[in-house]
């Protein structure tokens, strides 16, 4: 927030009162986000199976913290026990990952086995303490359900999840998790991949953001389906005793219609615990990855070819078709980034600039997704999401382009975005149809170039038109650089000495056909319970968008995500979450607002006399919530509003226009422009 510091400090050379607001009240479609059940796909199911075939079910516990903080995987294990199994079915199980186990049958000192069948739960072994983040615990693990006996495979992972770039299974103890190389790494070490004869029937993620063509691609030849969630999910995970039990009332269920139980079951009890708002969980068949590979790395191809024609035009074009897209984990500079897209929500809003490839994609994705689920604020996505550098983060990159199963055009077109120029060895064959192996270099090239020119844009100044709104004019060079605009506001405090910044947010009317850019100010601020809080959007949705607002739930430091649905005028608290960690996985824990709840609302400040201030978090209201929170527009108040447009590039860099001077006063608003 330093170059925001700044340009405050300047705009308060303007006016002695300063404050930037943002109103929340986003601009955009009036047609109404309905709450609706879960989006289904009709999947064929032709595969014929018999009733006395057997199953073995592999479970790949990694208990993590949402073991040790909220006993998550006891309460797995127990819907588990619930399921009376034939003999025909097995369960094997895997413990580790946590440093404590919530139950009294799993040791935490170890790694431990378990055999769950018709005569109950056995021990089978308990080992020496290992990473079950480690290729090699994962291919033991494998290695030892190989040598029993069974006509259909299962795989279950376990944990926290963090997409293409990250992976799955956080080891608590040790810090390390699983990637993609590592898994695939440990499966064939095991079993020989085969397109006709995979040797599993599903393979599937009870974990967060691991349902990616990525992942995909990673299992070829090793499963017949994939099953897994775009969206982070809700603590409770899947409902083992919902499918564990479906295929114990009928063995003779194929792996795509279990996974059609399996996300079903999981919906519903969702939907049980009023947490079915924003997930999702698709069945993929890998049958169809030919297609699929083929229709993403043309798409990748088409769009690198035309980046290297024209970079700015493209990649600011393509990046706000990655804005406006459905994206998962949230991707914001306060809850972190996942930098995960829906594909298709991606290719539809990038036809224009990709009209070659962008319908095949839609059509390959269509074809592949033969089930999923979404809940009714996470019904764009086509069921299968990949890699977008919403951050322009240099290691999230790097771990995207070491993963052998993200496609070659795809690594070369964010390399490409990040640091401004390709690789020597991918020059020349941008223009070639075909796609040639080639390696990619993950270290950074000894000077970064900054293809958007940001800086100048900063300072850009804000003009006023004869009925007193205050907008920007941008030509079209200026709008290549640009993958959003947002608006930022502070509240200035002269008798308490503080800048306090309220947030940012698209709420501007916005033409960018043009590049003209008008404020929306109104002089209200969303309340949470009647106290202002700072607002940051995720999603720009037809007929609804999401936000998320720090605060501290019961002493625990976390993100508020809210819902503004259009036709309603009306905002939706959906639950609270901790953000991102350093390793990009995402917190499961929804937590639900409940009477009683106290809450402590966060801001950015600083002083206004301070020379050496900066924007540091601030707790600002702490209170009790009542029996039914919510959050509305209320008037801020008289006083004194600043107000600015950023602009923002496809890398996550961003410029300042001068400010806007709001003071209300008797519920009127005077406009001043900084006129530097």
């Amino acid at each position: 927030m330093q170059k925001f510091r700044r340009a405050v400090q300047n705009f308060f050379l303007f006016t002695i009162f300063f404050v930037i607001t943002l109103a929340v009240t986003a601009c955009g479609s009036d047609v109404a986000k309905e709450k609706s059940p879960p989006i289904t796909k009709a999947a064929n199911f032709t595969d014929t199976y018999k009733a006395e075939d057997t199953w073995l079910v592999y479970w790949y516990l990694c208990g993590t913290d949402l073991e040790s903080n909220y006993g998550a995987a006891s309460t797995d294990f127990q819907e588990l026990l619930n399921v009376t199994l034939p003999a025909n079915i097995k369960v094997l199980i895997q413990t580790g990952g946590t440093n404590q186990w919530q139950n009294n049958i799993v040791t935490s000192s170890a790694i431990e086995r378990y055999l769950y069948t018709s005569e109950g739960l056995q021990r089978l072994e308990s080992l020496p303490d290992a990473d079950m983040g480690d290729a090699n615990t994962l291919a033991d693990f494998i290695n030892y359900g190989a040598q029993m006996p069974a006509d259909h495979r299962i795989f279950v992972f376990w944990d926290h999840g963090g997409g293409s770039a990250a992976g799955v299974c956080f080891d608590e103890r040790t810090g390390n998790y699983l990637d993609l190389n590592a898994i695939r790494r440990a499966f064939t070490a095991v079993h020989q991949p085969s397109a006709d004869n995979p040797p599993f029937e599903i393979i599937g993620f009870d974990a967060c953001l691991m349902g990616t063509y990525d992942t995909v691609n990673t299992l070829d030849g090793l499963t017949k389906f994939m099953v897994g969630s775009e969206e982070v999910e809700p603590g409770l995970g899947w409902n083992y005793t919902g499918w564990v039990g479906a295929l114990t009332e009928n063995p003779a269920t194929g792996g795509a219609k279990l996974g059609q139980v399996i996300c079903d079951t999981y919906y519903s009890a969702c939907a049980e615990y009023d947490l079915e708002d924003t997930v999702t969980l698709s069945v993929v068949d890998l049958n169809l990855l030919p297609e699929l590979r083929t229709a993403y790395e043309a798409f990748g191809l088409e769009a690198l070819k035309s980046a290297t024609q024209n970079p700015r035009n493209f990649f600011s074009s393509y990046g706000r078709g990655a804005v406006n897209a459905e994206n998962y984990g949230g991707n914001t500079r306060q809850s972190g980034y996942s930098n995960m897209v829906d594909l298709v929500d991606l290719a539809k809003g990038t036809k224009g600039i990709l009209p070659k490839t962008a319908d095949r994609l839609i059509n390959a994705i269509d074809s592949a997704v033969i089930y999923r689920v979404n809940g009714a604020y996470r019904d764009k996505g086509g069921g299968l999401s990949s890699f977008y550098s919403y951050s322009g983060d240099e290691q999230s990159l790097v771990n995207y382009l070491n993963q052998e199963a993200a496609p070659l055009p795809q690594k070369l077109l964010y390399y490409y975005l990040i640091y401004g120029e390709l690789p020597e060895d991918a020059k020349s064959f941008v223009e070639q149809a075909e796609i040639p192996e080639m390696p990619i270099p993950t270290t950074p090239p000894a000077q970064r170039q900054d293809i958007f020119q940001i800086s100048q844009l900063e300072d850009f100044p804000v003009q006023m038109d004869s009925n007193g709104n205050a907008f920007v004019q941008l030509n079209a060079e200026q709008m290549e650089s640009l993958s959003s605009v947002h608006c930022q506001l502070v509240y200035m405090g002269l008798e308490d000495d503080i800048i306090l910044y309220l947030g940012s947010d698209a709420d501007i009317n916005a033409d960018w056909d043009n590049g003209t850019f008008m404020d929306n100010f109104r002089a209200v601020w969303p309340m949470l319970d009647g106290h202002p809080v700072y607002v940051e959007i995720t999603a720009e949705n037809d007929g609804y968008n999401l936000y998320s607002i720090p605060i501290k739930l019961n002493g625990v430091e976390c993100n508020l995500l809210v819902a503004y649905v259009y036709e309603d005028e009306k905002y939706y608290i959906l639950g609270a979450r901790r953000g991102i960690d350093n390793n990009g996985m995402s917190d499961r824990d929804l937590m639900k607002l409940r009477e009683g709840d106290e809450i402590t609302t966060i801001h950015y400040g600083m002083t206004i006399s301070g020379e050496d201030s900066e924007f540091t978090a601030v707790e600002v209201d702490t209170f009790t919530i009542g029996e039914n929170p919510e959050v509305k527009d209320e008037p801020l108040g008289d006083g004194n509003y600043g107000y600015a447009f950023e602009f923002v590039t496809p890398t996550d860099d961003s410029a300042l226009s001068n400010f806007i001077l709001f003071t209300v006063s008797n519920g009127e608003i005077t406009t001043n422009i900084d006129v530097q």
